[in-house]
């Protein structure tokens, strides 16, 4: 073999080496792909406390921002105009950095039925609230006094709410519930089947206008429905906090980002019935909590993580790519840190895209499958911002 012919391997074999510890250990962030040449553009500022922007698949290609302490705005983009779709701030938590208005879904058939679902922390006692509301004006607004709850979960402390809800492909609600708070689940609930917290709940909400129904139905592929040990609604289990988290459009798989506690942030595809570590596995590091049940093969392991190098310290779940304007590769998935402002892509690896001055509080989805940056704040501005991903042009 010559010189030249042993250099070329050589060199091959250490490529090859570098990309599998990224993919991996999810601790370095690889340039070996070419970054995508997407560039973020503003699209709205001076929000108050933004945490969540969506399309509602209407047709309309409305935007609807959730802000923190109760309201729900509803963006034209045939005019240019913001207006108030909702406004629940006297039934919402107004203290609390993890604690108001968290998540926001549309019915699969909501261009005809009206029906739209929010999730909150409640005003009096910081309680976990799954309420069904309905669209009046033909959809312009949502009508206060039509609440029904589904679901009430008390919460022991202010922090690990969860917060996104979202319908899958098969029709049914899906809920993100926390741990419950504090620091390492002290009660070690996220693996107790007999409580919601920790947990991806699935549901079959009552959309019939009869609200003698029961606020909802099981699935009754559920992995714990009937006489099985577990609370019928859970999905999969062993979750810290996930906060944000999306399905993907063309494959149907749902991606879900768990922020972490002192070490490492993950990104996980859940799938029924799954166990996916938390308390015992902090990503896929033991965490010493419990010691004897750290045997890896018992739990489903994330896709990738990352560390806390670099002021790191919490994931904001993205979306997977499936637009049609080439702004990213389809397949690609975004994210990014709370508090560095970082926002990267994973395509089996991870690169990081942009670093912002954003506290990146949400990525959201149009209905074109355009991606957008939700910032709570920054480093230089007190109010909110949304901004939109759009591709360069050759």
């Amino acid at each position: 073999m010559s010189a030249m012919s042993k250099f070329l391997k050589i060199s091959a074999l250490v490529f090859l080496v570098v990309v599998s510890a990224n993919f991996v250990f999810g601790q370095t962030f690889s340039k070996y792909l070419p970054l995508p040449k997407a560039q973020l553009v503003p699209f709205l500022s001076g929000l108050a406390q933004p945490l969540f922007v969506r399309g509602a698949g209407d047709g309309t290609k409305r935007l609807f921002i959730v802000l923190q302490r109760g309201r729900i705005l509803s963006y034209d983009p045939s005019t240019g105009t913001t207006t108030t779709f909702l406004d629940v701030t006297t039934k919402v938590s107004q203290t609390g950095s993890e604690r108001g208005l968290l998540g926001l879904a549309f019915h699969p058939q909501f261009a005809t039925n009206g029906y739209f679902f929010i999730n909150y922390t409640r005003t009096s006692d910081g309680a976990t609230i799954i309420a069904r509301y309905k669209a009046n004006d033909g959809n312009l607004t949502g009508n206060v006094s039509s609440e029904r709850i589904l679901l009430t979960v008390a919460q022991p402390y202010t922090n690990h709410n969860g917060g996104m809800i979202e319908f899958g492909p098969d029709g049914f609600l899906y809920i993100g519930m926390g741990d419950g708070g504090s620091s390492n689940d002290p009660q070690a609930r996220a693996q107790n089947l007999t409580t919601y917290h920790g947990k991806l709940l699935r549901i079959d909400p009552d959309v019939s206008g009869d609200n003698s129904n029961p606020a909802y139905a099981i699935p009754s592929s559920n992995p714990f429905f009937g006489p099985t040990t577990g609370l019928d609604e859970i999905y999969a289990f062993g979750f810290r906090n996930p906060w944000r988290w999306s399905f993907d459009r063309a494959t149907g798989e749902l991606w879900l980002a768990d922020v972490g506690q002192f070490a490492i942030e993950e990104v996980n595809k859940v799938t029924i019935g799954g166990n996916y570590g938390w308390r015992i596995y902090e990503g896929t590091q033991c965490t010493n909590i419990e010691p004897a049940n750290c045997v890896a093969s018992n739990y489903t392991m994330p896709i990738f993580e990352y560390n806390h190098s670099n002021s790191r310290c919490s994931i904001t779940g993205g979306y997977v790519y499936r637009g049609n304007r080439g702004t990213f590769p389809k397949g690609t998935y975004i994210y990014g840190d709370y508090c560095t402002g970082e926002i990267f892509v994973w395509r089996g690896i991870q690169q990081r895209l942009v670093d912002t001055t954003r506290l990146i509080a949400s990525f959201g989805e149009d209905d074109d499958g355009e991606i957008y940056v939700v910032g709570i704040g920054s480093t230089t501005l007190a109010t909110g911002t949304i901004e939109k991903f759009v591709g360069t042009r050759k």
